[in-house]
């Protein structure tokens, strides 16, 4: 939360202070602003560390599935997938380096595919959790096998599928108004969502793959 600094001093620099740094700064703290800049500095290394070994593993582990390309899945000798880490350090930079350019537009741009996927994502797990439990009791398995059983089913994904897809269709609610559909603005709020049918729909065509039904669904392979 950044909050306007009201010290005469620097009105007229215009500078917004992050809480914390006033309460440095009135514990008497000279290098308030210091200490902020290097926590700050040391949760984004930290963000970027996590993203940048749960992305790699992805594409390794997407590679072995044959989901990305083959090159991807490779490891050098101490098991690292060296290639899929090259490829998610290039994406990255790239990322960062959009950020200078048109104004900011192609950091929007990917920002907004980034965050829509997350829900994607849910969607997804909301989906493959309500077909699991509905595909268990189809093919006649004992739900007390089970070692761990969510609470209000069916609920619980019928809910987050439908509070998700509700969220992810409210992304664009700025590009509509009394004038009319600002469609640059809609394309770009949905970004997202339109890389995820195109990527969706290539391998569907790709690989031929059809909805299983729920008596045919593979609950017994690990």
């Amino acid at each position: 939360m950044i909050i306007p600094f009201t010290d005469s001093r620097l009105l007229s620099e215009d500078v917004a202070v992050s809480p914390f740094t006033l309460v440095f700064e009135r514990a008497g703290l000279a290098f308030a602003a210091s200490i902020m800049n290097a926590i700050i500095l040391s949760s984004v290394l930290s963000a970027g560390n996590s993203g940048m070994y749960a992305s790699t593993r992805m594409l390794w582990d997407l590679a072995r599935d044959g989901k990305a390309p083959k090159f991807l899945g490779k490891l050098d000798k101490r098991g690292v997938p060296v290639n899929a880490l090259i490829v998610t350090s290039l994406v990255g930079c790239v990322a960062f380096l959009a950020s200078f350019f048109g104004d900011g537009v192609v950091y929007i741009w990917l920002l907004n595919a980034s965050g829509m996927a997350g829900f994607v994502t849910w969607v997804g797990i909301a989906i493959a959790h309500y077909r699991f439990r509905k595909a268990y009791a189809a093919q006649g398995l004992d739900m007390n096998a089970l070692p761990f059983r969510a609470k209000g089913f069916p609920f619980g994904p019928i809910f987050a599928l439908v509070l998700c897809i509700i969220i992810i269709i409210g992304q664009g609610y700025q590009a509509f108004s009394s004038d009319g559909i600002d469609w640059n603005s809609m394309f770009v709020s949905y970004i997202g969502l339109i890389l995820f049918f195109v990527l969706w729909f290539g391998y569907k065509i790709k690989h031929k793959t059809k909805i299983i039904p729920l008596e045919e669904c593979d609950l017994k392979s690990k």
